[in-house]
């Protein structure tokens, strides 16, 4: 016999049309080594949406790494090139975009970015940033260079930039599954906004 004293729960199936999957790519800006690849692996798998890196995508379309790029054409050109990648990314299904560091910078991709996607600033101290970037001699930007003095000088012209985002989250010192929660959590509630006022105009 069936039960109907039992305290309600919604289905998989209601859960699912209460949560549905996003419609347009996420896409996390941030400054280099603030955890955007890590983290958004783990968002993507939770979205069940695919996940692309952009500077793998950038090594991948030019043959180059993000480094020979830099050395061999200079940052105008990567920065181009990250331009034309992050387009042709956005004009396909909705995935998760882990973006460059500079890529919002760019005016182009910042109007692409905010008319295809919704985006998710990753912020963290400085200091925090700076422990990670330096384990590896692999980011052009800092090679040679102090990296909290390089790091403190991009927050100071990115972070303007970075605050037009449509979600920020700090992801601090946490594990990358907190703040894969964090982000789930900004973003439903985002959606939800979005989709209230689309239902009002």
């Amino acid at each position: 016999r069936r039960s109907f004293d039992r305290p309600f729960r919604r289905s998989r199936r209601m859960r699912r049309r209460a949560n549905p999957a996003p419609s347009r790519t996420i896409a996390l800006v941030g400054l280099m080594g603030v955890g955007k690849s890590s983290v958004g692996r783990r968002l993507a798998n939770r979205l069940k949406l695919p996940f692309a890196d952009g500077d793998v995508e950038i090594e991948s379309a030019a043959g180059m790494t993000v480094s020979e790029i830099f050395a061999a054409l200079g940052e105008a050109e990567f920065r181009a090139g990250e331009a034309r990648v992050i387009r042709r990314l956005l004009e396909g299904p909705p995935i998760v975009l882990a973006t460059g560091g500079g890529a919002m910078m760019n005016p182009e991709t910042r109007a692409l970015l905010k008319a295809k996607a919704d985006t998710v600033w990753l912020r963290a101290d400085l200091a925090v940033i700076a422990e990670r970037v330096a384990r590896r001699d692999t980011r052009p930007l800092l090679r040679g260079k102090d990296p909290l003095e390089v790091l403190t000088g991009l927050a100071e012209a990115r972070y303007p930039i970075y605050g037009e985002a449509d979600v920020t989250v700090d992801v601090g010192q946490g594990s990358h599954g907190q703040a894969v929660d964090a982000i789930h959590k900004n973003l439903r509630r985002h959606l939800r906004n979005r989709r209230r006022a689309e239902t009002r105009t």
